[in-house]
């Protein structure tokens, strides 16, 4: 039995699909994230080697290739020359593909198709092919001074906005008042210890306040709802500079989406599929999740025949993770 694996490794989560065709079989798991800019490269090499042998147990000697998209790949070429090393000296016989998690993001909203997929998770990114095969990236710069649109931009934003209503800057609205009871505060000042020791130094706490925008904005807050209209503006800002790097010969072409932030219902994705049909675009609902399509691409490269197949058994499993 030939099993190919897909990785999709984030900065706070990570999943894995072994998948079969000689014997149908998808199997999936999820573990915490793997940026080796967080936990350092051995670290994140052993979780994935751990993560890996847990799910295919047994059946670890039959894996013909492994597809991984991690966080923070192709960024630094030190870290790149440790990390492809640490995961050549673990897994070698195997052949691995190794990328970008933005890659998988793609090939899995995309299905391999010519296109661009934004992400907007905790960070945002953006990642395209044309049918020339030719590839473009946008954004992902870092939370520190970009990810403009993401839930983490959007959650610092947040810290700002209550500031700045606290103190009387900008007008009171739904917002400060649903962070005050949400956030348990005694007091406004209260806030500034609370970001110290709660939030500052972790990105998924600093990510989930966008919920807290999500539900102001619903509310009515005029605050909130100008900061959807400006997460929107940004991501759209990643599809256009990846529009005018690539060539897509259909019209109109196609852009897909992930990431929490499009899960903010009608503040984010009707405004956004508006904005890109306005383009000459047309926004389609993501067909995989982002680690079935590193299973796509570990197919792809290393066992192609198999590929439509495996495919179809995705379909039908209808991605249940």
């Amino acid at each position: 039995m030939q099993i190919l694996i897909g990785i999709d490794g984030g900065g706070t989560k990570t999943a894995i699909c072994a998948a079969s065709v000689n014997e149908p079989m998808l199997r999936y798991s999820k573990f915490s994230g793997v940026s080796w800019r967080e936990h350092g490269v051995s670290e994140v090499v052993q979780k994935l080697k751990g993560a890996l042998s847990d799910l295919v147990g047994e059946h670890y000697n039959h894996i013909a290739g492994i597809a991984m998209g991690l966080p923070c790949y192709g960024e630094s070429a030190k870290g790149d020359a440790a990390l492809e090393k640490a995961i050549s000296d673990t897994f070698t016989p195997i052949p691995v593909h190794l990328t970008n998690d933005v890659e998988v993001g793609w090939a899995g909203s995309m299905a391999l198709e010519p296109g661009i997929n934004v992400v907007a998770g905790t960070g945002s990114i953006a990642y395209g092919k044309d049918h020339q095969g030719k590839t473009a990236r946008c954004g992902g710069w870092s939370e520190f001074f970009g990810d403009e649109g993401s839930g983490y931009w959007m959650g610092r934003k947040v810290m700002e906005l209550f500031s700045k209503q606290s103190d009387g800057r900008i007008p009171k609205d739904e917002l400060y008042y649903i962070i005050f009871k949400e956030l348990n505060l005694e007091n406004d000042i209260s806030f500034i210890d609370l970001m110290h020791t709660k939030y500052f130094g972790y990105r998924n706490q600093v990510a989930d306040l966008q919920l807290l925008a999500e539900k102001a904005a619903l509310a009515g807050s005029p605050s909130a709802k100008a900061l959807y209209n400006e997460a929107v503006n940004e991501l759209l800002l990643l599809v256009k500079a990846i529009k005018t790097q690539l060539d897509f010969n259909t019209n109109p072409w196609s852009v897909s989406y992930s990431g929490g932030v499009f899960k903010a219902g009608e503040l984010v994705l009707p405004k956004f599929i508006k904005e890109i049909e306005k383009l000459g675009g047309r926004v389609l609902s993501p067909h995989f999740e982002p680690v079935e399509g590193a299973v796509l691409l570990a197919f792809q490269r290393f066992y192609p025949q198999g590929l439509s197949k495996v495919q179809k058994m995705m379909e039908e499993n209808n991605g249940k993770l």
